[in-house]
């Protein structure tokens, strides 16, 4: 195994325990790779493998996603990004390699372990508990609720000050994603694309610092598409979140993107501004063929 190395850069105010060293930024070298982590990246997937049998589905990705950006995941079909985004959230384990959120190594963290850090994922097929309300659905999210004891919930004054701060604050989520109006209807009510924008909310109510999600236009009319992403830039600026959305519907969606990663064959081939990324040879070529 190679060996990794701190380097630490003092700036005031700050200090890194126990060493007691003047340090905001935590920069981690790795002496085989790299630098893999500054102070505005928020994850960091660092040279991961991944097969199934004799099947690479991802070989080496290297990948930065830096705070408070819509990063897009683009590539054709079979590229890796699916993958890629399972094992991030702690559904499959790499072969090889590291996965880093927050400073924090999350490479053999479980699902649930992954969403309580803060990193949490939708997917293509919006999974919602059909027969609750959109109101009951996100509060279904809400972390360390007393109520949800089995001896305090007979004792209601332990739990009905949580309770009334948790239907506040679903209630404010809602709101910013545009369902507030529709807070009592089953979730089985609801479009395709409201269906969406409820798993946000309910993303957003466990906590979420950053959302992965698997095709958030798939199925979805034009026009929701564009009401879709405006929610998810407001959600950007009100909540400090960060989003990696894979997309392969790029022409409606490119307007509210910041980065872009494009995929092909369990590799990265590019990086970089929207349009510099659509206009790289290697990317046209991946999608059209030799």
């Amino acid at each position: 195994m190679h060996q990794i190395t701190y380097t630490y850069i003092n700036l005031p105010h700050l200090y890194l325990l126990p060493e007691k060293l003047i340090s905001p930024i935590k920069v981690i070298k790795d002496t085989h790779n790299k630098i893999v982590m500054t102070k505005d990246d928020l994850l960091v997937v660092e040279g991961v493998r991944k097969t199934f049998g004799g099947l690479v589905a991802l070989d080496e990705v290297n990948m930065k996603v830096k705070k408070n950006l819509l990063v897009m995941l683009i590539g054709p079909n079979g590229s890796g990004k699916t993958t890629l985004i399972n094992v991030i959230s702690g559904i499959y384990k790499p072969d090889k390699g590291k996965i880093i959120f927050e400073n924090k190594e999350i490479t053999e963290c479980s699902a649930d372990e992954v969403c309580r850090e803060g990193l949490v994922r939708t997917f293509q097929i919006p999974q919602l508990f059909t027969k609750l309300t959109v109101l009951e659905n996100v509060l279904t999210a809400y972390k360390d609720n007393p109520g949800t004891s089995f001896l305090k919930a007979c004792v209601k004054r332990t739990w009905i000050q949580r309770e009334t701060e948790a239907t506040k604050k679903a209630f404010e989520i809602l709101d910013t994603v545009g369902l507030s109006h529709m807070w009592d209807k089953r979730a089985s009510e609801l479009s395709g694309g409201q269906m969406k924008l409820l798993e946000t909310a309910r993303a957003l109510m466990s906590g979420a610092k950053m959302i992965m999600m698997d095709e958030p236009a798939a199925g979805v009319f034009p026009s929701l598409i564009d009401k879709i992403f405006k929610h998810f830039v407001e959600l950007k600026k009100k909540f400090g979140l960060t989003f990696l959305i894979i997309e392969h519907r790029l022409e409606p969606v490119l307007p509210y993107v910041d980065y872009v990663y494009a995929m092909d064959r369990g590799r990265v081939i590019s990086e970089g501004k929207p349009k510099e990324v659509l206009n790289d040879e290697k990317v046209i070529e991946s999608y059209l063929g030799e």
